[in-house]
């Protein structure tokens, strides 16, 4: 599959533990496209210095939530780059409603619409024992039952209405994210085109 065929700007949403990083890497190499993560786009804007990454670096210092209108502040920066024009997948954002319609309002006026929300969806028991399982092999401590258990809850509550917004418009693509690696890969680039 050549870049610049198919979907190439793409929301990825999943909860954790379906493997949106390992497909997010796979989807990037084959469509040519930049991984745009929060969490990365929040450390560049802090890093570079730019207006918005120093009210993020202000916000994270004092142990707080970035809020909205600093993640978007901080998309529209990393959005509006040469490389993101011919594609992205946006991997944590959007991750409210909110954030959703501001996204769509940025990408009308960057003139570069989104493809489509590829939503991996699982069974939350098989995930849960995947995260355990991982956590016991990587030594994360933090990871144990009740926290994985409470980040599903979060995931679920926050994100269940942004399935319904991608959903509502035409863009929702879910895909299971049951199985191997190669198996779920196959999915994706199926339903990715």
């Amino acid at each position: 599959m050549s870049a610049g065929i198919g979907k190439t700007r793409i929301v990825l949403l999943g909860p954790p533990g379906a493997g949106k990083g390992t497909q997010a890497t796979a989807i990037v190499d084959a469509k040519g496209v930049p991984h745009i993560s929060t969490g990365d786009m929040l450390r560049a804007a802090v890093k570079a210095g730019t207006p918005i990454g120093k009210k993020a670096k202000a916000v994270m210092d004092a142990g707080e939530l970035v809020s909205d209108e600093i993640v978007i502040g901080i998309a529209e920066e990393r959005l509006g780059q040469a490389d993101a024009q011919k594609g992205f997948l946006l991997d944590g954002f959007p991750r409210t409603l909110a954030q959703a319609e501001a996204l769509e309002r940025l990408l009308e006026k960057l003139g570069t619409p989104l493809d489509c929300c590829l939503a991996l969806t699982v069974d939350n028991e098989a995930v849960v024992q995947r995260l355990l399982k991982r956590a016991q092999i990587e030594g994360r401590a933090d990871d144990n039952e009740a926290t994985i258990r409470e980040r599903m809850r979060v995931y679920d509550s926050q994100t269940a209405p942004l399935l319904g917004f991608y959903r509502e418009r035409r863009k929702l693509i879910e895909v299971s994210g049951m199985g191997t690696i190669e198996a779920v890969g196959q999915r994706i680039r199926e339903a990715l085109g």
